[in-house]
This record gives structure tokens, sequence and C-alpha cells, in this order.
């Protein structure tokens, strides 16, 4: 359990970080509007929240880097919001989901790295 607290917190805390660094905001915050006004970022997001919440979250993973448009800022923030999704998730559901906060963190790093930064490098 205070493993468990301990990664979810250090995962906010990169995405905090991220967030400060590179997006100029104290968090990353994806909020989607009316469905009527829906972009492709916010199909792409709604898509991942819901394939994750069924417990397909490395589908939900291999589906974020097969859409994502490295050219859009905005799908940056929305990846990191995915990954905050993923960390809201309990243990039992994580490992149940054959998935692990190491891999969250790991993922964060991953996606920096595509848009060209680098954790270490951002602090």
């Amino acid at each position: 359990m205070l493993k468990e607290d301990y990664l979810t917190r250090s995962i906010k805390d990169m995405v905090r970080a991220i967030a400060k660094l590179v997006l100029n905001k104290e968090m990353a915050d994806y909020t989607l509007p009316e469905l009527a006004h829906y972009t492709q970022t916010d199909l792409l997001y709604e898509r991942l929240i819901e394939l994750a919440d069924q417990g397909l979250i490395n589908d939900a993973e291999n589906y974020l880097s097969d859409r994502l448009d490295l050219e859009d800022p905005d799908e940056f923030e929305m990846a990191l919001c995915f990954y905050l999704h993923l960390n809201e998730f309990e243990e039992d559901f994580l490992e149940s989901h054959d998935y692990s906060r190491e891999e969250i963190n790991d993922g964060i790093q991953a996606l920096a790295r595509m848009y060209g930064y680098t954790y270490d490098a951002l602090l």
C-alpha cells in the first residue's frame, strides 16, 4: 500500500513537472467538450478512456501510439491525461489487467521522448 501511494504520487509529480515546463500549466488537464464539438483528439481520448476502463489498458496504449499526431501539441497534453487516468486505477485493477504503475511511468517517459523531451532534461 505504501509503495502504491508513493508510485501514484511520483507519477502525478512527474506529470506536474512536465506540465509546468512544457505546457506552462500547473497540471495537464484535458477536458472533453460537448459531444457536438468533438475534435479528432477528443474522439481519440474518449476511445482511450473507454478501452482503459474496460481493462484493455495495453490495447489502449497501442491505440494511442498508433494514432498519436506528434505535430499536435494538444495531443501531448491529452496523452499525459490518459496516463493520469490510468494512474487513478486501483492496484488490483491494474494487476488483474496485466499492467503496472511502472508501465504508467514508462509510458509517460516514452511519450515525452516522442515529443522530443526527456524527463531527466526537464528537471
